[in-house]
């Protein structure tokens, strides 16, 4: 076990460039159909569709959220639009599902995504059983991480003491609500889009490059 974590129990990971290589760039495909969600919405063109997308990312944590807020965007249909790719660019990893296996205690996926789209990535990757459940948008009634409401709801729903709970996340930010509830916390710094944004020593426990290396290293 990595030094420093032998007290975790509760195993918390990110989906999207977490679980699955960053290069995969499933997100090229995601963005695309949030672009045409947005221009069709707004009548507006590609260009401004995707500032507006990529800037209510930056200032709300996700599009949706910025659509919900902006324009009362429905997010149940705008959430089953954008997810409806193919999933050809990811398979599965053997060696990340029995590392992630052989953890101590409890496995948890976080994830801004919706629990379906999350279930598919999962099973693609040969991860489904790994996990104890899926805690998604949904359950953290739209306000995405880093908000702080949606730690603490995954926390009270599945009884999780942050004390002895890990997050591992692409997104620096995202971990700063992590270590403010107490948490152990590990960065995966693999060029995701936005993912230095925010980044802080002072939040980050252990920077690491692809999860599945580093897991069957411990």
């Amino acid at each position: 076990m990595t030094p420093g974590f032998n007290h975790v129990r509760t195993w918390i990971f990110d989906l999207d460039n977490t679980l699955y290589p960053a290069s995969a760039n499933l997100f090229a495909l995601i963005d695309v159909r949030m672009g045409r969600f947005i221009a069709d919405l707004l009548g507006v063109d590609a260009v401004e569709a995707r500032r507006l997308q990529k800037q209510w990312f930056v200032d709300h944590g996700t599009t949706l959220n910025g659509l919900m807020l902006d324009h009362g965007v429905d997010p149940a249909p705008f959430l089953d639009y954008v997810h409806d790719i193919t999933l050809d660019r990811i398979g599965p990893d053997p060696m990340l599902a029995e590392a992630i296996s052989a953890l101590p205690g409890r496995k948890l996926v976080f994830t801004n995504a919706d629990a379906d789209y999350a279930r598919r990535v999962l099973d693609k990757r040969g991860l489904a059983d790994c996990f104890e459940a899926v805690f998604d948008i949904h359950d953290c009634v739209y306000r995405p991480k880093p908000e702080l409401a949606g730690y603490e709801g995954l926390c009270q729903r599945y009884d999780v003491d942050p004390a002895s709970a890990l997050m591992v996340e692409d997104m620096a930010r995202n971990l700063k609500p992590a270590k403010q509830l107490g948490m152990a916390t590990v960065w995966v710094n693999n060029g995701s889009e936005h993912g230095h944004a925010e980044a802080c020593p002072s939040f980050i426990d252990l920077e690491i490059s692809d999860v599945s290396d580093w897991l069957t290293g411990i």
